[in-house]
Protein backbone atom coordinates (compact mmCIF):
# COMPACT_ATOMS: atom_id res chain seq x y z
CA UNK A 1 0.00 0.00 0.00
CA UNK A 2 1.56 3.22 -0.66
CA UNK A 3 1.86 5.73 2.01
CA UNK A 4 2.17 9.16 0.84
CA UNK A 5 -1.28 9.66 -0.52
CA UNK A 6 -0.93 13.26 0.55
CA UNK A 7 -3.72 14.37 -2.48
CA UNK A 8 -6.08 12.34 -0.53
CA UNK A 9 -4.84 12.98 2.62
CA UNK A 10 -5.58 16.41 1.78
CA UNK A 11 -9.06 15.95 1.83
CA UNK A 12 -9.64 16.57 5.55
CA UNK A 13 -8.40 19.32 7.35
CA UNK A 14 -9.20 19.97 11.12
CA UNK A 15 -8.27 22.41 13.47
CA UNK A 16 -6.07 21.20 16.97
CA UNK A 17 -7.90 20.23 19.83
CA UNK A 18 -6.59 21.53 22.97
CA UNK A 19 -3.38 23.05 21.18
CA UNK A 20 -1.70 24.06 24.40
CA UNK A 21 -1.64 19.99 25.62
CA UNK A 22 2.26 18.46 25.83
CA UNK A 23 2.63 15.64 23.72
CA UNK A 24 5.57 13.16 23.33
CA UNK A 25 5.33 11.02 20.38
CA UNK A 26 7.05 7.68 21.52
CA UNK A 27 6.56 6.16 17.97
CA UNK A 28 7.54 7.09 14.53
CA UNK A 29 9.83 6.27 11.59
CA UNK A 30 12.26 7.56 9.70
CA UNK A 31 12.91 6.67 5.98
CA UNK A 32 13.75 7.83 2.26
CA UNK A 33 13.12 4.56 0.18
CA UNK A 34 10.74 3.12 -2.61
CA UNK A 35 9.57 7.10 -3.26
CA UNK A 36 8.97 7.78 -0.46
CA UNK A 37 10.19 10.42 2.17
CA UNK A 38 10.20 11.34 6.10
CA UNK A 39 13.14 12.55 7.69
CA UNK A 40 13.47 15.53 9.97
CA UNK A 41 11.66 17.94 7.36
CA UNK A 42 9.05 16.05 7.04
CA UNK A 43 8.41 14.63 10.85
CA UNK A 44 8.33 19.47 11.62
CA UNK A 45 5.64 19.65 9.25
CA UNK A 46 3.65 17.31 10.93
CA UNK A 47 4.28 18.28 14.06
CA UNK A 48 4.05 21.84 13.74
CA UNK A 49 0.59 21.30 12.14
CA UNK A 50 -1.16 22.83 15.77
CA UNK A 51 -0.39 20.00 18.42
CA UNK A 52 2.18 21.11 21.17
CA UNK A 53 4.78 17.87 20.32
CA UNK A 54 7.38 18.82 22.23
CA UNK A 55 9.72 15.54 22.11
CA UNK A 56 9.50 12.07 20.05
CA UNK A 57 11.09 8.87 19.86
CA UNK A 58 12.46 7.04 16.72
CA UNK A 59 11.76 3.59 16.57
CA UNK A 60 13.42 0.69 14.01
CA UNK A 61 12.28 0.60 10.38
CA UNK A 62 14.73 -1.24 8.88
CA UNK A 63 16.53 2.50 7.51
CA UNK A 64 20.19 2.44 6.48
CA UNK A 65 21.56 0.03 7.13
CA UNK A 66 25.30 -0.35 7.20
CA UNK A 67 25.61 -3.22 4.69
CA UNK A 68 29.21 -3.60 4.65
CA UNK A 69 29.26 -4.04 8.65
CA UNK A 70 28.93 -7.79 9.66
CA UNK A 71 25.53 -8.84 9.60
CA UNK A 72 25.02 -9.11 13.53
CA UNK A 73 26.41 -4.96 13.19
CA UNK A 74 24.42 -3.64 10.29
CA UNK A 75 21.61 -2.27 12.22
CA UNK A 76 23.97 0.01 13.86
CA UNK A 77 23.65 2.00 10.53
CA UNK A 78 20.05 3.11 11.67
CA UNK A 79 20.93 4.41 15.23
CA UNK A 80 23.92 6.56 13.30
CA UNK A 81 21.05 7.81 11.38
CA UNK A 82 18.25 7.95 13.20
CA UNK A 83 21.05 10.04 15.42
CA UNK A 84 21.77 12.86 12.51
CA UNK A 85 18.33 13.09 12.09
CA UNK A 86 17.92 14.15 15.86
CA UNK A 87 20.01 16.29 15.22
CA UNK A 88 18.84 18.18 11.98
CA UNK A 89 15.30 17.99 13.82
CA UNK A 90 16.57 19.95 16.82
CA UNK A 91 17.89 22.71 14.35
CA UNK A 92 14.90 22.71 12.24
CA UNK A 93 11.77 23.55 15.39
CA UNK A 94 11.57 23.52 18.88
CA UNK A 95 10.91 19.67 19.59
CA UNK A 96 13.49 17.07 20.00
CA UNK A 97 13.40 13.47 18.77
CA UNK A 98 14.81 13.04 22.29
CA UNK A 99 15.15 9.07 22.02
CA UNK A 100 15.94 6.30 19.15
CA UNK A 101 15.10 2.58 19.82
CA UNK A 102 16.55 0.04 17.42
CA UNK A 103 17.02 -3.41 16.07
CA UNK A 104 19.08 -6.03 17.49
CA UNK A 105 18.32 -9.79 17.08
CA UNK A 106 18.04 -11.44 20.51
CA UNK A 107 18.47 -14.26 19.71
CA UNK A 108 22.04 -14.09 17.98
CA UNK A 109 23.63 -15.09 21.44
CA UNK A 110 27.31 -14.19 21.87
CA UNK A 111 27.13 -11.70 19.00
CA UNK A 112 24.09 -9.31 20.95
CA UNK A 113 26.68 -8.22 23.79
CA UNK A 114 28.72 -6.37 20.79
CA UNK A 115 25.62 -5.03 19.02
CA UNK A 116 23.74 -3.40 22.10
CA UNK A 117 27.38 -2.02 22.49
CA UNK A 118 27.80 -0.79 19.10
CA UNK A 119 24.21 0.72 19.21
CA UNK A 120 24.95 2.96 22.49
CA UNK A 121 28.56 4.27 21.14
CA UNK A 122 26.66 5.29 18.12
CA UNK A 123 23.87 7.89 20.03
CA UNK A 124 23.49 9.03 23.59
CA UNK A 125 20.01 8.76 22.48
CA UNK A 126 19.62 5.07 22.29
CA UNK A 127 17.33 3.58 24.78
CA UNK A 128 15.99 0.07 23.85
CA UNK A 129 15.58 -2.54 21.06
CA UNK A 130 12.26 -3.56 19.01
CA UNK A 131 12.28 -7.17 18.01
CA UNK A 132 9.30 -7.80 15.74
CA UNK A 133 7.90 -10.84 16.37
CA UNK A 134 4.65 -10.35 14.78
CA UNK A 135 3.45 -14.22 13.18
CA UNK A 136 0.44 -15.44 12.29
CA UNK A 137 -0.44 -18.73 11.29
CA UNK A 138 -2.67 -17.76 8.36
CA UNK A 139 -0.93 -16.77 4.69
CA UNK A 140 -3.45 -13.93 4.84
CA UNK A 141 -1.16 -11.94 7.66
CA UNK A 142 2.03 -11.06 7.04
CA UNK A 143 4.68 -11.65 9.45
CA UNK A 144 6.62 -8.69 10.69
CA UNK A 145 9.90 -7.67 8.79
CA UNK A 146 11.87 -9.59 11.14
CA UNK A 147 10.48 -12.47 9.38
CA UNK A 148 9.81 -14.19 12.77
CA UNK A 149 8.99 -17.75 13.17
CA UNK A 150 6.73 -19.11 15.08
CA UNK A 151 7.00 -18.92 18.94
CA UNK A 152 9.74 -16.64 18.82
CA UNK A 153 8.76 -15.02 21.80
CA UNK A 154 8.78 -17.67 24.34
CA UNK A 155 12.04 -19.16 22.99
CA UNK A 156 14.99 -19.57 25.42
CA UNK A 157 17.21 -17.89 23.13
CA UNK A 158 14.75 -14.84 23.05
CA UNK A 159 14.16 -15.04 26.90
CA UNK A 160 17.88 -14.74 27.20
CA UNK A 161 18.81 -12.09 24.98
CA UNK A 162 15.72 -9.95 26.87
CA UNK A 163 17.82 -10.90 29.75
CA UNK A 164 20.45 -8.62 28.54
CA UNK A 165 18.55 -6.18 27.98
CA UNK A 166 17.28 -5.47 31.11
CA UNK A 167 21.17 -5.72 32.42
CA UNK A 168 21.69 -3.00 30.16
CA UNK A 169 19.02 -1.28 31.36
CA UNK A 170 17.49 -0.80 27.96
CA UNK A 171 14.29 -1.62 26.90
CA UNK A 172 12.29 -3.93 24.59
CA UNK A 173 9.73 -3.03 22.23
CA UNK A 174 7.41 -5.46 21.01
CA UNK A 175 5.44 -5.48 17.56
CA UNK A 176 3.48 -9.35 18.06
CA UNK A 177 -0.19 -9.79 16.77
CA UNK A 178 -3.42 -10.35 19.69
CA UNK A 179 -2.67 -14.31 20.11
CA UNK A 180 0.69 -13.62 21.05
CA UNK A 181 0.12 -12.13 23.97
CA UNK A 182 0.72 -15.29 26.22
CA UNK A 183 4.10 -15.31 25.03
CA UNK A 184 4.56 -11.70 25.96
CA UNK A 185 3.36 -12.29 29.14
CA UNK A 186 5.20 -15.48 29.66
CA UNK A 187 8.67 -13.36 28.70
CA UNK A 188 7.43 -10.21 31.16
CA UNK A 189 7.02 -12.87 34.18
CA UNK A 190 10.73 -14.09 33.43
CA UNK A 191 12.14 -11.24 33.07
CA UNK A 192 10.49 -8.79 35.82
CA UNK A 193 13.70 -6.23 35.38
CA UNK A 194 12.88 -5.46 32.14
CA UNK A 195 10.87 -3.21 30.66
CA UNK A 196 8.34 -4.39 28.07
CA UNK A 197 6.47 -1.59 25.71
CA UNK A 198 3.90 -3.40 23.85
CA UNK A 199 3.46 -1.53 20.30
CA UNK A 200 -0.04 -0.82 18.73
CA UNK A 201 -2.59 -1.93 21.04
CA UNK A 202 -1.32 -5.55 21.09
CA UNK A 203 -1.72 -6.34 17.58
CA UNK A 204 -5.68 -6.78 17.50
CA UNK A 205 -6.47 -8.70 13.65
CA UNK A 206 -9.03 -7.39 11.53
CA UNK A 207 -7.99 -9.03 8.10
CA UNK A 208 -7.67 -12.67 6.52
CA UNK A 209 -9.52 -15.16 8.81
CA UNK A 210 -10.05 -12.37 11.52
CA UNK A 211 -12.68 -10.43 9.32
CA UNK A 212 -15.67 -11.81 10.48
CA UNK A 213 -14.64 -12.79 14.00
CA UNK A 214 -14.49 -9.46 15.21
CA UNK A 215 -16.42 -9.95 18.24
CA UNK A 216 -14.10 -13.30 19.34
CA UNK A 217 -11.25 -11.31 18.67
CA UNK A 218 -12.22 -8.26 20.81
CA UNK A 219 -12.94 -11.02 23.53
CA UNK A 220 -9.73 -13.30 23.36
CA UNK A 221 -7.65 -10.20 23.50
CA UNK A 222 -9.05 -8.26 26.20
CA UNK A 223 -8.37 -11.48 27.97
CA UNK A 224 -4.79 -12.07 27.02
CA UNK A 225 -4.42 -8.37 27.63
CA UNK A 226 -5.88 -8.29 31.14
CA UNK A 227 -2.91 -11.00 32.27
CA UNK A 228 0.00 -9.22 30.42
CA UNK A 229 -1.53 -6.22 32.31
CA UNK A 230 -0.91 -8.40 35.77
CA UNK A 231 3.32 -7.81 34.34
CA UNK A 232 3.76 -4.52 36.58
CA UNK A 233 7.06 -3.97 33.67
CA UNK A 234 4.59 -3.89 31.03
CA UNK A 235 3.66 -0.58 28.88
CA UNK A 236 1.15 -0.22 26.37
CA UNK A 237 1.40 2.09 23.26
CA UNK A 238 -2.39 3.49 22.04
CA UNK A 239 -2.21 3.23 18.77
CA UNK A 240 -1.35 2.10 15.16
CA UNK A 241 -4.88 3.65 14.21
CA UNK A 242 -4.47 4.00 11.02
CA UNK A 243 -3.21 0.39 10.87
CA UNK A 244 -5.86 -0.78 7.74
CA UNK A 245 -3.70 -3.60 6.32
CA UNK A 246 -3.74 -5.38 9.58
CA UNK A 247 -6.76 -4.07 11.86
CA UNK A 248 -9.26 -3.91 9.06
CA UNK A 249 -10.95 -0.54 9.83
CA UNK A 250 -11.72 -0.05 6.19
CA UNK A 251 -10.62 3.73 6.08
CA UNK A 252 -7.50 3.42 3.39
CA UNK A 253 -10.16 2.95 0.44
CA UNK A 254 -12.94 5.70 1.76
CA UNK A 255 -13.19 8.62 -0.76
CA UNK A 256 -11.90 11.13 2.56
CA UNK A 257 -10.30 10.40 5.27
CA UNK A 258 -11.62 9.52 8.05
CA UNK A 259 -12.44 12.08 10.64
CA UNK A 260 -11.26 12.85 14.13
CA UNK A 261 -14.71 11.57 15.86
CA UNK A 262 -15.07 8.80 13.45
CA UNK A 263 -11.75 7.25 14.68
CA UNK A 264 -12.24 8.18 18.42
CA UNK A 265 -15.93 6.59 17.60
CA UNK A 266 -14.03 3.20 16.20
CA UNK A 267 -11.42 2.89 18.85
CA UNK A 268 -12.43 4.84 21.87
CA UNK A 269 -14.05 1.81 23.95
CA UNK A 270 -10.88 -0.33 23.33
CA UNK A 271 -8.48 2.32 24.22
CA UNK A 272 -10.21 3.49 27.39
CA UNK A 273 -10.22 -0.40 28.56
CA UNK A 274 -6.61 -0.56 28.08
CA UNK A 275 -6.06 2.60 30.32
CA UNK A 276 -8.44 1.42 32.84
CA UNK A 277 -6.79 -2.18 32.93
CA UNK A 278 -2.93 -0.93 32.84
CA UNK A 279 -3.42 2.53 34.21
CA UNK A 280 -2.28 5.33 32.71
CA UNK A 281 0.99 5.23 34.04
CA UNK A 282 1.87 2.70 32.27
CA UNK A 283 -0.06 3.68 28.45
CA UNK A 284 1.18 6.17 26.14
CA UNK A 285 -0.36 7.84 23.20
CA UNK A 286 1.83 7.18 19.69
CA UNK A 287 1.03 8.34 15.78
CA UNK A 288 3.26 5.50 14.89
CA UNK A 289 3.93 7.94 11.30
CA UNK A 290 4.32 7.63 8.80
CA UNK A 291 2.67 4.22 8.66
CA UNK A 292 -0.48 5.35 10.18
CA UNK A 293 -0.40 7.92 7.36
CA UNK A 294 -2.08 5.61 5.07
CA UNK A 295 -5.38 6.66 6.22
CA UNK A 296 -4.82 9.30 8.82
CA UNK A 297 -3.38 12.84 9.05
CA UNK A 298 -1.53 13.80 11.83
CA UNK A 299 -3.78 16.12 13.09
CA UNK A 300 -6.64 14.01 13.03
CA UNK A 301 -4.57 11.28 15.07
CA UNK A 302 -3.93 13.56 17.98
CA UNK A 303 -7.42 15.17 17.52
CA UNK A 304 -8.94 11.78 17.73
CA UNK A 305 -6.77 10.82 20.66
CA UNK A 306 -7.65 13.80 22.98
CA UNK A 307 -11.35 13.01 22.24
CA UNK A 308 -10.81 9.42 23.04
CA UNK A 309 -9.37 10.39 26.78
CA UNK A 310 -11.67 13.14 27.88
CA UNK A 311 -13.02 11.64 30.84
CA UNK A 312 -9.72 11.03 32.34
CA UNK A 313 -8.21 13.90 35.14
CA UNK A 314 -5.79 16.15 33.88
CA UNK A 315 -2.66 14.58 35.65
CA UNK A 316 -3.73 11.13 33.99
CA UNK A 317 -3.77 13.23 30.67
CA UNK A 318 -0.22 14.22 31.35
CA UNK A 319 0.78 10.56 31.87
CA UNK A 320 -1.06 9.34 28.70
CA UNK A 321 0.46 12.22 26.38
CA UNK A 322 4.01 12.48 27.66
CA UNK A 323 4.76 11.21 31.06
CA UNK A 324 4.63 7.77 30.59
CA UNK A 325 6.90 7.85 27.39
CA UNK A 326 9.33 10.08 29.44
CA UNK A 327 9.47 7.11 32.38
CA UNK A 328 9.26 4.38 29.74
CA UNK A 329 12.38 5.53 27.61
CA UNK A 330 14.48 7.85 30.29
CA UNK A 331 13.80 10.53 28.34
CA UNK A 332 15.35 14.10 29.58
CA UNK A 333 13.24 17.00 29.00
Amino acid sequence: MKLDRFEWLALRCEAAIEPDLAIVDPHHHLWDRGGSKYLAEQLLIDTNTGHNVVQTVFVDCMSKYDRSSKPHLQSVGETVFAAEQARRFSELGDARISGIVGFADLTSGVHLEETLDAHLAASSLFRGVRHATAWDASEEVPNAHTHPSAGLTSSSAFISGARMLADNQLSLDVWLYHPQLPELTALARENPKLTVILNHLGGPLGIGPYTSRREETRRVWREHMALLATCDNVFVKLGGFGLDNYFGMGWASLACPPDSVTVANHWGDDVRWCIDTFGPGRCMFESNFPVDRQSLTYMVLWNACKLMSTRYSIHERQELFAGTARRAYRLVQ
